[in-house]
């Protein structure tokens, strides 16, 4: 089985903030691979990643990175593969705002789609509505997800009710 989504970060500080996007392509049931490439480190190999994942069925990277944030843009200017880039805060960072920045500001031609600052689930789901436009059940899966977001909030209103304050109105 090939990975359809790859996640890769920066290096293995960036997991806890990642694990919330593997596990929804895992509860998806989506085949995706994990890697951590240094845009500064390892460029070579994150360069070679780039260029070959479409070759291995790749079809969407989500790549995070805290501080200067290099790594989502260094593997978009590879490869025509659309990338989420994640911005993670890290130890080094200016309140996560430098790595939103790096991801966000690319120059024209290389785009990165930016999530929030440790958006990692919200890049999953934004990789799989790019898989459904081309895989019938990947799109059925995901209209059933967005019916349970919708279901919670129902859940939510109706336990509301069964608050009660002195001047509250039901």
């Amino acid at each position: 089985m090939n990975p359809k989504v790859s996640i890769i970060m920066g290096s293995l500080s960036d997991m806890p903030v990642m694990e919330e996007a593997a596990k929804f392509l895992d509860q998806m049931e989506i085949p995706f691979e994990m890697n951590a490439l240094s845009a500064h480190r390892t460029p070579g190999r994150v360069a070679e990643f780039a260029e070959k994942a479409a070759g291995r069925g790749v079809k969407v990277i989500i790549a995070a990175a805290g501080g200067a944030a290099h790594l989502p843009g260094v593997i978009a200017a590879s490869t025509t593969l659309p990338v989420i880039g994640v911005p993670v805060k890290s130890a080094q960072s200016v309140a996560g705002l430098d790595s939103i920045l790096s991801i966000l500001q690319m120059p024209s031609g290389i785009p990165v789609a930016t999530m929030a600052l440790n958006g990692a689930k919200n890049a999953a789901i934004f990789a799989l509505q790019i898989l459904a436009l081309s895989d019938p059940q990947v799109a059925r899966k995901m209209a059933e997800f967005k019916l349970s977001l919708a279901g919670k909030i129902i859940e939510a209103n109706d336990s509301l009710k069964n608050i009660s304050y002195k001047f509250k109105v039901q």
